[in-house]
């Protein structure tokens, strides 16, 4: 008898044993296996997003994988139990994202086609670049993950934006949809950031983490807002969450000043300010870099080589 499949919404057994897969594998790889996003999605039920949990005899959750096919291609994130590896679980959850890649968005509207499957690998481990490579994929995009310590003592205080630019922090209730929007149009190309809904907004305010102090408007001269710093502090990192400028106001330097503002905010409440950049966005990669950041460790992207379309 094949591993036992369920695909559909997560029961709250499902969810909390979804966690505790996470919470395994984090412990035998030093690096978890889900994202934030998998993981507040959890309990989401969209026609775009895909849960399929695979099951031992017991019943209990031995693997996971969501799929999320909202976006341009179709995004997947995996996860085995360690004590459960190399027995097919993992093959048997790819086949399952492939298949799913190839549906339409939303079920019954006509002139829709399958989407290319992305498949993330946090930590870009050995055991999965094998699994990866085994099943004909190639790394298509890096995410680097880059630190820098901090000294609370030696701090510089931030130097500030540019003339007629003003810093503020945000006011959850009043500024909820005029970030969302910023935050679309500075992010107007990337994969994730750029389609977070108000929606999205609310599930990370309610994360123990969230810290209205901590994240940071930048208004240009006419009150509209021209860019964001949003910093998130858990154990002793103090994450660059999210920075972004208008595109309207890029070429000012507002990129870089926004940094300061963050690591200014985080020095004294963590031991070392971390973030996650895209390893082709060489403007911001050059921004950290001159911050003092240095890359750490790099979380990869999987996809069929030349497969624009499944």
């Amino acid at each position: 008898m094949g591993t036992p499949l369920s695909i559909g919404p997560l029961s709250p057994a499902d969810q909390a044993g979804v966690r505790a897969l996470a919470d395994a594998a984090t412990s035998a790889d030093g690096v978890a296996p889900l994202s934030e996003q998998p993981l507040l999605r959890l309990a989401a039920d969209e026609p775009w997003l895909t849960h399929a949990v695979a099951h031992n005899k017991a019943g209990a959750v031995i693997g996971y994988v969501q799929v999320d096919r909202g976006g341009d291609v179709a995004s997947a994130e995996l996860a085995v139990h360690p004590e459960h590896r190399h027995h097919g679980v993992g093959r048997l959850l790819l086949r399952t994202a492939e298949r799913d890649a190839r549906l339409p968005q939303f079920g019954g509207t006509p002139g829709q086609r399958g989407k290319a499957l992305r498949v993330w690998a946090h930590g870009d481990l050995a055991p999965a670049r094998a699994f990866a490579a085994a099943a004909g994929y190639a790394v298509v995009r890096e995410l680097l993950f880059l630190t820098k310590p901090l000294d609370p003592v030696a701090a510089p205080a931030p130097g500030g934006p540019a003339d007629g630019y003003t810093v503020r922090t945000f006011v959850p209730g009043q500024d909820d949809d005029a970030w969302v929007a910023l935050n679309a149009r500075a992010f107007a190309t990337h994969p994730e950031q750029g389609r977070l809904t108000v929606a999205d907004l609310h599930d990370r305010m309610a994360e123990p983490w969230f810290d209205p102090a901590g994240f940071f408007l930048l208004e240009a001269p006419d009150g509209t807002l021209a860019g964001s710093m949003w910093t998130k502090v858990e154990g002793g990192d103090g994450e660059i969450y999210a920075v972004g400028v208008d595109p309207d106001h890029r070429g000012r330097g507002l990129g870089a000043a926004l940094t300061d503002v963050g690591l200014a905010h985080l020095a004294g409440r963590a031991r070392r300010a971390v973030l996650y950049v895209d390893g082709d966005n060489a403007a911001a990669v050059a921004i950290y870099e001159k911050a003092g950041f240095e890359r750490s460790a790099v979380d990869v992207q999987y996809g069929r080589p030349n497969d624009a379309m499944i």
